[in-house]
């Protein structure tokens, strides 16, 4: 079975966090290393306790886990702190895998979940880094956009800082439809779907989750995001997954 690694915090209601990763994992056929940066505390309305992992346990459970079979595929989420991000960085600096990054800040319960500013030494190892509309103004300190000529901008001042491509999920604007926009160099995929009424936790775990276990397999990057795109869309609507 495929293997991914997958660098993430806990959630206690099961609805993000490594919970969601592994149940889009195991849907999609491939299996989990999980290396665990923090336990949350949380119900489906509110996030109410973090507490980190020690920096030295988080790169101790990423070495052990690149230590006998290599996985295909890196999947990063909730960082939780500066310490963190560093040792992840200095675990996976030299790693050939491709890696997905999820730059996860806040809840969906409510509440902050990474604190300080984003470590753009680990963001750099991306192959994909997966913003959503708050996120990517965030990490370019602008406001929330819904234009496309100024969510290519935002995108491209990611990618100018030498991320490998950017996707910007849309589902924080308005409107029926949703469209996630890929960009690399040179490049930009619209990729859109009817919005869907119900909602669900964990949608950005499950899409980057998604988007690693296709790259695990070969896709290439454009077909791996439509292929989550997928997924996760049917998985919102409750329909079963299935494996590309």
């Amino acid at each position: 079975m495929t293997t991914i690694l997958v660098i993430a915090g806990t959630d206690s209601s099961g609805g993000a966090g490594l919970s969601r990763d592994t149940a889009i994992s195991t849907a999609l056929h491939c299996s989990v290393r999980p290396v665990v940066t923090a336990v949350t505390v949380q119900t489906d309305k509110a996030l109410s306790a973090i507490q980190p992992m020690p920096a030295g346990l988080v790169a101790a459970q990423i070495r052990a886990a690149l230590s006998d079979d290599t996985p295909r595929a890196v999947k990063i989420g909730m960082t939780a702190t500066p310490a963190i991000a560093e040792a992840i960085f200095t675990e996976l600096q030299d790693c050939a895998l491709p890696i997905v990054i999820d730059p996860v800040l806040d809840a969906s319960s409510g509440g902050r979940l990474t604190g300080g500013a984003p470590d753009w030494r680990l963001l750099r190892l991306a192959r994909l880094l997966t913003p959503n509309l708050p996120e990517a103004a965030a990490l370019t300190h602008s406001l929330p956009v819904e234009d496309d000529a100024d969510i290519a901008a935002q995108a491209h001042q990611i990618l100018d800082r030498g991320v490998g491509a950017v996707l910007v999920k849309g589902g924080h604007g308005a409107g029926n439809v949703i469209t996630d926009h890929l960009f690399q160099q040179g490049s930009h995929i619209r990729l859109s779907c009817t919005r869907i009424a119900r909602g669900r936790r964990g949608t950005g775990c499950a899409l980057s989750t998604a988007i690693a276990c296709h790259l695990a397999r070969g896709m290439d990057l454009g077909a791996a995001c439509h292929a989550a795109k997928e997924h996760v869309t049917r998985w919102i609507g409750g329909e079963p997954l299935r494996p590309a």
